[in-house]
């Protein structure tokens, strides 16, 4: 991986990622334009998703809520994230299975979000009443499911070992929304890997040596 991403910076430059800097630029306009007295109600209508809203219109607004930082983490984490995880995806499988992935880790945690809620409080993966007006996660679902889907790709199963652990120990030191929606992304990435898997298993060729005589 560590090879991938240097040979192409170092042969495109920014030219390697034209996504991801796309996703960073488009990550700081939200975060000003939100932070104007003018802007914040038209960033929620665009890009904001609680659990509370529709499930249609969660899915209109999912898109942009990828780009949308968080209200109460520093905008710099987010942009740090998306550079870096999506910069790497975007080099390693490219820009649209970026996109696709980021966008399935998201869509996993906004789903999960409504299940938990209808299963309660009471409930090991359930979800208090008081999530439903709680914004999701943002950028940082799939930031989670980009970095355990790369690490599949490239056999390297130690470091999405290290980020599904430390997703899981997020969780238990502060049991909240942002967290349990990590580890629903990581659960819908996994399950693409697994279903890519076979896929893949049942296409593969044929051994010569292995296929039987005419």
């Amino acid at each position: 991986m560590f090879r991938t991403v240097r040979d192409a910076l170092v042969r495109e430059k920014w030219r390697a990622i034209p996504m991801t800097i796309g996703a960073v630029c488009l990550t700081s306009l939200f975060q000003i334009v939100q932070n104007t007295s003018w802007g914040f109600q038209v960033v929620q209508d665009l890009g904001s998703v609680k659990a509370a809203d529709p499930f249609w219109l969660a899915l209109l607004r999912t898109p942009l809520s990828l780009f949308v930082p968080a209200l109460d983490l520093p905008v710099w984490g987010a942009l740090a994230q998306i550079l870096l995880v999506f910069g790497i995806a975007e080099i390693c499988i490219g820009w649209w299975r970026t996109l696709v992935i980021g966008y399935v880790a998201t869509l996993a945690g906004t789903t999960y979000a409504r299940i938990g809620l209808a299963l309660g409080p009471e409930h090991p993966f359930g979800l208090p009443v008081s999530d439903r007006i709680i914004n999701d996660t943002g950028p940082s679902a799939a930031v989670v499911g980009l970095a355990i889907y790369v690490c599949w790709r490239y056999r390297a199963y130690l470091t999405g070992a290290l980020v599904i652990l430390v997703m899981i120990g997020e969780v238990m030191v502060k049991n909240n929304l942002a967290g349990k929606e990590h580890l629903a992304a990581i659960a819908a990435v996994m399950a693409v890997c697994v279903v890519r898997a076979q896929w893949g298993a049942a296409h593969a060729p044929v051994p010569l040596a292995q296929r039987p005589p005419p």
